[in-house]
């Protein structure tokens, strides 16, 4: 993608998302564990932010890892993620946004697998999943490159 990337408006965010997208990723809401989108699939190709379209996460580095939301082991552009250290009630979490629009997409910890020891655990209601084959169509055909053997 080589547009550049504007948060929308409030009003236009709130006509955008669902509910559910907006509670998420504007509210830092979190979504039900094993009754959202994404935790369970399987197909091959990217994960972009709902709000924005940045490219964040690749089915490439997606594993199950029993929590019931989509867990990555590190994001696909490292500079579309920030991360920040979350003050309250669940202090040791450190929250995962993305960069050009803000959105709360999950939290980061440290039990994933090698090689980062990572689990970028997101939530689907974040996220936009754009399947392999309809990448080039959306614009993200330079990605297709991660998943030639």
């Amino acid at each position: 993608m080589n547009k550049k990337i504007k948060k929308p408006s409030d009003e236009e965010l709130k006509k955008k998302l669902t509910d559910e997208q907006y509670r998420v990723t504007q509210k830092k809401g979190t979504e039900p564990a094993f009754r959202n989108e994404y935790w369970d699939n399987d197909e091959e190709g990217i994960y972009v932010d709902v709000v924005s379209g940045e490219v964040l996460f690749s089915s490439k580095d997606k594993f199950r890892a029993g929590c019931g939301w989509p867990s990555f082991s590190k994001p696909l552009e490292d500079e579309n993620i920030v991360t920040r250290k979350e003050s309250g009630l669940f202090d040791n979490r450190i929250e995962v946004v993305s960069k050009h629009a803000g959105s709360h997409l999950g939290h980061v910890f440290e039990d994933g697998p090698p090689p980062t020891g990572k689990r970028y655990c997101m939530n689907s209601a974040s996220l936009r999943f754009i399947p392999k084959e309809d990448m080039e169509e959306e614009g993200y055909q330079k990605y297709l490159d991660i998943f030639e053997d």
